[in-house]
């Protein structure tokens, strides 16, 4: 037969979907986005966050260890091992946890563990080449930390993200590097200069500042000196009127790789005025429904719309549930049409590279960590979503899924993310070799 009777054809599924994902970007993003989904399966599994939530929305598995309205919590909605990171806002304090909460929703807890323990398969696999036995116990000991951390909230473990003091394994070297070589005066050198007419303004950066029309410029000065601070939930310096007054404005350019394209900018402001350093960058990010919002019923869409009614208030009302410490500058404004988050650019933002890790029992100890951190934040999000109920019917739903039943739940994640890290390979060559044809000149 020539001609195929089904739509079963997974490389023309991949291309169409990566394709249909990024058709609305400027021709220039969508190949600055291309590229760096192109540098590894890892990169493309950040970048196609999409087709994870196609394969997996209504995967039957789910139903093994969860599946009941009582396992659904405060989700991340983009796990993967490079969601981690350090950092810290007003209080100068070093903390390490997830705090990206762009794709954040409400769903059933399997969604998180299992793109993070995909995407600890493919990061062993790609930075510290490990053999598959070496891989699976990293594996195990990810959700192992996630389910003891689980199963003993009744025992009063703090749901405290990780910090200098609480620190363990290569954390704790990790996070006294980052304070020893990041600081707020550091942050605010890299990205600012000072004019000695002018003050501080944003420095020159070609490929990741760009300067705004005088027009737009204006527009975001008005809404962040006024409307944004009706957004915050904590009044910022209630006492000092020039708190918020604005003082430069810049176009990001080129951050990130699943969020590259959508609109974001730098807005400079004045902080405090102790010292030359406690101004204050505000990154201004566009904020897009989650991806598996397209993936929802009719019925459901509506009632996430009851819930929030644009993507500033679900990306707020995400942060404040899953962080153990929001970041206080947290809002959201609407500009031209578009609802953009606003948090404060974190002067100690900074990924652990794994690929420097000493090997197999090093990353061990960190996966185990990336578990109980994510627990952690399920168990906040869950506490948000039931009002105060100290997360308790969320922790009892999921104990009494895995009860007995622990060996086979690592077996049936460690088994599934060893065959999508496969399948991700393989989408990410068909992905290269229609990307190269395409782009050839």
């Amino acid at each position: 037969m020539s001609q195929a009777l089904t739509g079963h054809n997974r490389p023309a599924q991949v291309i169409d979907a990566i394709q249909t994902a990024n058709a609305e970007l400027p021709s220039a993003d969508r190949q600055a986005k291309f590229a760096k989904m192109a540098l590894s399966p890892y990169a493309f599994f950040r970048g196609t966050n999409h087709l994870y939530w196609d394969d997996i929305w209504r995967d039957w598995r789910f139903a093994l260890f969860g599946g009941w309205p009582e396992t659904q919590t405060w989700l991340q909605g983009d796990a993967h091992a490079y969601n981690f990171g350090a950092y810290g806002h007003h209080d100068d304090l070093i903390r390490y946890g997830m705090d990206d909460f762009d794709d954040a929703l409400v769903g059933d807890y399997q969604y998180d563990v299992w793109r993070l323990a995909i995407s600890v398969e493919l990061d062993a696999r790609e930075n510290l080449e490990l053999s598959d036995k070496d891989t699976q116990k990293v594996i195990k000991k990810l959700l192992l930390g996630y389910i003891d951390t689980i199963q003993h909230h009744h025992e009063g473990i703090p749901l405290y993200a990780v910090s200098m003091e609480t620190a363990m394994g290569p954390l704790k070297p990790f996070l006294e590097k980052v304070a020893k070589k990041q600081s707020r005066a550091k942050m605010l050198a890299k990205w600012t200069e000072v004019d000695e007419t002018q003050g501080r303004l944003f420095t020159r950066r070609p490929g990741k500042l760009a300067n705004l029309p005088a027009d737009v410029a204006s527009q975001l000065k008005r809404l962040i000196e006024n409307e944004y601070q009706q957004t915050l939930s904590h009044p910022v310096k209630e006492a000092d009127p020039d708190h918020f007054r604005v003082k430069d404005t810049a176009r990001r350019l080129g951050a990130g790789t699943g969020s590259l394209g959508v609109e974001r900018y730098y807005v400079l402001i004045e902080g405090g005025r102790d010292h030359e350093h406690d101004d204050v960058i505000l990154d201004v990010k566009e904020q897009v429904t989650p991806e598996a919002y397209r993936l929802m019923t009719p019925a459901e869409k509506r009632a996430w719309r009851r819930s929030f009614p644009n993507e500033g208030i679900r990306h707020a009302a995400a942060f404040h549930a899953i962080a153990e410490h929001p970041d206080r500058y947290l809002g959201w404004l609407t500009f031209n049409d578009k609802v953009f988050s606003v948090r404060e650019r974190s002067p100690f933002k900074k990924d652990l590279p794994t690929h420097k890790l000493s090997g197999a029992k090093s990353y061990r100890k960190l996966a185990r960590q990336w578990g109980e951190i994510l627990a952690r934040e399920h168990l906040r999000g869950a506490q948000a979503l039931n009002q105060g109920d100290e997360h308790a019917h969320f922790a009892k739903a999921v104990c009494a899924r895995l009860e007995g039943r622990e060996d086979a739940f690592i077996q049936v994640v460690t088994t599934l993310a060893q065959a999508y890290a496969d399948c991700v390979e393989q989408d990410h060559q068909v992905f290269v070799d229609h990307f190269l044809a395409t782009s050839a000149p």
